[in-house]
């Protein structure tokens, strides 16, 4: 950048906030352009997806208990590698959920991120549609299948099943050979049954508790009364994977009384569950909603959206 004073890296565009608070907190900042370390790479950004954590953090400090710089969903090309890195080179299309549960910084011109918290986007995907994917794709990959090694034939329910995490995990289920039940509201029930839901229930209007039973494994990703009423609906020694909260952990005593089983879980950043997620997407049975595109600069209305809880799929933000 003309004018950058010598040993000073150049300024980028990135999200800020000075105080926790709501979605007006959020503000447009020049910061200096990360350097990638050892092992890590320099990604200038194309897309970062917004996600729910994204606002408790913004609004909580989250695990920092403090303002951080937001995102970890990210799609881009790899501007330059730090030493020791072989796994990617300039000129890389790449993306992934770097740092996770560390901050990462997304919203923002450029990333530094480890080269292995990264894979190889598909070609057949867009930058948009690859930052949709990482954190919601990981959570139902590291639920389903490390967690609750779902097998064929096994029933699962999912809550929440038209929003990010929820309707890639009723696809992620599909492709185990799970049979899929899903929770959501009238409206968007041809929306998850497009995805591949067996059937779905309006939780506006009937009690999932008495409507689904015998079920193998429940995700959990609204937490509160939803943990311990998933807990009915299990046969013996099935499983609540619970997303929500840390409060979530509580559930495993009362699960273990009722001769079930519950564990609450965080997503970790994930180089092997990326390559199979890529390999999903490649081939076309995983996909991820967009329900819209903003550019950076209006990551506040973005949360905005979010926080209403009415979008269907994922909102991403452009650069």
């Amino acid at each position: 950048m003309p004018g950058t004073p010598a040993g000073r890296l150049p300024d980028m565009r990135a999200i800020g906030q000075d105080v926790l608070g709501g979605p007006e907190v959020l503000k447009v900042v020049e910061v200096p352009r990360p350097e990638p370390g050892f092992a890590e790479v320099l990604v200038r950004v194309h897309a970062a997806a917004v996600n729910p954590t994204d606002y408790w953090h913004r609004a909580t400090g989250g695990l920092a208990g403090r303002p951080i710089r937001l995102g970890w969903d990210v799609s881009g090309v790899v501007e330059a590698v730090g030493p020791g890195v072989t796994l990617h080179a300039p000129g890389d299309a790449v993306f992934g959920m770097p740092w996770q549960p560390r901050p990462a910084g997304a919203y923002a011109e450029y990333l530094a991120s480890p080269a292995r918290h990264l894979t190889r986007k598909p070609a057949s995907l867009s930058h948009v549609e690859a930052a949709g994917l990482p954190m919601v794709a990981l959570t139902a990959w590291q639920a389903l299948v490390d967690t609750a090694a779902v097998r064929p034939g096994q029933r699962v329910l999912v809550h929440a099943a038209a929003g990010g995490v929820g309707h890639v995990a009723v696809q992620i289920a599909k492709v185990l050979g799970a049979e899929v039940i899903g929770t959501a509201s009238g409206a968007k029930h041809a929306f998850v049954k497009g995805v591949g839901a067996d059937e779905v229930i309006d939780y506006t209007t009937v009690d999932f508790t008495a409507a689904v039973r015998d079920v193998d494994v429940v995700v959990d990703t609204i937490g509160g009364e939803y943990g311990p009423r998933s807990l009915r609906v299990l046969k013996p020694g099935g499983l609540v994977v619970s997303l929500a909260s840390p409060a979530e952990a509580a559930l495993t005593g009362p699960a273990r009384e009722a001769g079930k089983r519950a564990a609450f879980m965080v997503v970790e950043a994930d180089q092997a569950g990326m390559r199979e997620v890529a390999a999903l997407a490649e081939s076309g049975r995983l996909r991820v909603t967009i329900d819209r595109t903003l550019p950076l600069e209006q990551a506040a209305r973005a949360h905005e959206l979010g926080e209403r809880g009415h979008t269907t799929g994922k909102i991403v933000l452009t650069l």
